[in-house]
Order: structure tokens, then sequence, then C-alpha cells
């Protein structure tokens, strides 16, 4: 798209208050527009597709479907969509992980104002926006020789839960969080854990701090 065409906005995410927070940073720029939102994944489904969106901002905790599974049906659905994801996540916890998905790129929840202006217009213009943190990253695996880490086998879901695992929180506490029930949460533990090979949640934590999955 040209450099002074509207961008359109489309924003995924299960919180109002930040949902308001963004189309408030948003408003102050004359070529962007925000053209729609959505509380859910589901909804952010079924709904993108009538903003008529250039990019759309997608939350990669929501409780109804993960993020990155969203990311994986919008890109199915229109490739040429630029999606960015935000997350409270730490960059090299799901970052790597969006962008394999098809994502154009990655920004934590804490990044500044203008930052997030910035990588809207980059994304919308077709490029790829990363930090220079993440670019380092990157930069480093790429050039690293050595085989893929055990976690890279798991699902989305199973991934998060893993994350959610390693930083203190109970089954009952990730099933309330992502509202599904103890005994799926329990069935994402179980399939992780032989996944990686591990026997319980305590060699997972160590497995994650080990692999500077979690601090």
């Amino acid at each position: 798209m040209s450099e002074k065409a509207t961008i359109r906005v489309f924003i995924a995410d299960d919180h109002a208050i930040v949902r308001e927070g963004l189309k408030q940073i948003l408003a102050e720029q004359r070529d962007i527009v925000v053209a729609g939102e959505a509380e859910n994944g589901i909804d952010a489904i079924r709904l993108y597709p009538r903003s008529r969106c250039h990019v759309m901002l997608l939350d990669i905790s929501m409780p109804d479907r993960n993020g990155i599974e969203v990311l994986k049906q919008v890109k199915k659905d229109k490739p040429e969509l630029a999606v960015l994801m935000l997350s409270m996540h730490r960059e090299d916890q799901y970052a790597i992980r969006s962008l394999k998905a098809g994502a154009a790129g990655y920004l934590t929840k804490q990044s500044a104002p203008r930052e997030l202006v910035v990588a809207i217009r980059q994304v919308a213009a077709g490029q790829k926006y990363v930090s220079a943190a993440l670019a380092q990253t990157l930069a480093a695996q790429v050039g690293a020789d050595h085989e893929a880490p055990m976690h890279d086998s798991l699902s989305d879901r199973e991934y998060q839960t893993l994350i959610m695992i390693a930083s203190g929180k109970t089954v009952s506490d990730i099933a309330r969080e992502l509202s599904l029930s103890v005994k799926t949460v329990s069935e994402y533990r179980a399939r992780l854990l032989v996944k990686m090979k591990l026997k319980n949640s305590a060699e997972l934590t160590h497995y994650a701090i080990r692999n500077h999955l979690i601090e």
C-alpha cells in the first residue's frame, strides 16, 4: 500500500481496557484508523474480514483460542494480511514461534506507543517488525548449528501450558485463566511431558529455566 493511504487496523484482545488504550494511541495518528475489534479469538476470525483491515493487532493469550492458533487460521484464510502479535510475555518466549507461524511482527504490551505506531506502519508496508534484541536472537539461531530444542515439538497450547506451569501456576490456575477444564489442561501437561521426556513439573520447570524460557 502507498505511504499516504490510510492503514486500517483490527484489534483482537480480551481486555477491554487494553483495546481502549490501543484505540486512544492510534486515534492520534492521521494515517491509521481502527476499523474493528474483537474480545476473543473466535470473534476475531469471524469479524476481521468485515473490517477490510490491512493490519491485525492480535493478543497471544486469549481465553477461547490461543493467539497463535488464531494467527494460523487468519494466515490460511488471508495470507497477505499483516498480523502484529501483542503479548505480555517476553519476546524470547513467544516471538520466534509467532514469526514461524506467519506473524509480521511481535510487540510486548510494555512497548512504548511510538514503537507500536512504527511497527504498524512497517508491517503495513509489507516489512517485518522485530526489536533489536529479538533480531540478535534470531541471528544467533540462524548461525547456530544445533538440534532443535525439545519444546519446538509442542503444539501452541502445550507450549503455553509449559510456560505457565514453569511460572508456578497450578493446573487449576491455568484452567481458570484459559477458560478450559482441569481435565483438558491435565491432558496438555501429560502430552508435553511425554514429548519432552520429562517426569514431572519440577523437571519441566528446570528445563524452562535452563533454556531461558522463564526468568
